[in-house]
């Protein structure tokens, strides 16, 4: 299996959202989709089990299908993109705003080639559950679902999480015979070999903007 050798800090500083920079012509193998899936299902997980699932999707059909409701997300989700986006324009990272909305939009025409579609899910639904609830949701599938990028990263695969398809979450679950009662969608991954090894820590916030001891 490919491996970049990348130091942890190296892996964690480097693991960039991958739009544009996805290789739509080259085959992901099955074993390489596995063997990151592998080292996922060891995160930490909430409650009493791993209630979690990931759910590997290579068929174009039903690519295709999953990048029309993700299309018609962002429609849905399009007077508010706009508006934010406008605001973020005014700002002082006008530049990097610009850059990651030519990005998106890349891969909002793209989705349906990317060769992997990985969507994690959970069991049992949380609409209108209390807070904590909703954390013990979250918070037992999301962090394997950012070793599953971590590890997609260590072999040269890029990757982002998406969400806009979950609008029509019931319309996916159609699609991919996932029973939607009781198995929750969580994100979309597009998975692919990434063109070039030139990532880089990201530009963000000085620490002191973020960092809060003992008190906000």
């Amino acid at each position: 299996m490919p491996q970049l050798n990348l130091t942890t800090d190296e892996l964690l500083t480097t693991t960039r959202t991958v739009r544009r920079r996805l290789d739509l012509t080259r085959p992901v193998e099955a074993e390489v989709i596995a063997e990151c899936l592998q080292l996922a299902v060891q995160a930490p997980t909430a409650g009493v089990g791993q209630n979690w699932h990931f759910l590997v999707i290579t068929d174009p059909t039903q690519r295709k299908a999953l990048a029309d409701l993700y299309r018609k997300g962002w429609e849905t989700n399009k007077a508010f993109i706009e508006e934010h986006t406008a605001a973020a324009l005014a700002g002082d990272q006008a530049a990097m705003y610009t850059r990651v909305g030519a990005s998106a939009l890349y891969l909002l025409d793209h989705l349906h080639e990317v060769p992997v579609h990985v969507i994690p899910c959970i069991e049992g639904r949380i609409k209108d559950a209390p807070v904590i609830q909703q954390a013990g949701q979250w918070g037992s599938i999301m962090p394997a679902t950012w070793s599953f990028m971590l590890a997609a990263r260590s072999r040269g695969l890029g990757t982002s999480l998406t969400s806009y398809h979950l609008f029509f979450e019931r319309e996916a679950a159609d699609v991919l015979g996932i029973p939607y009662e009781r198995i929750m969608q969580t994100a979309l991954i597009p998975v692919a070999y990434a063109l070039g090894d030139t990532f880089k820590p990201a530009t963000r916030k000085p620490l002191d903007e973020v960092i809060h001891w003992n008190r906000w």
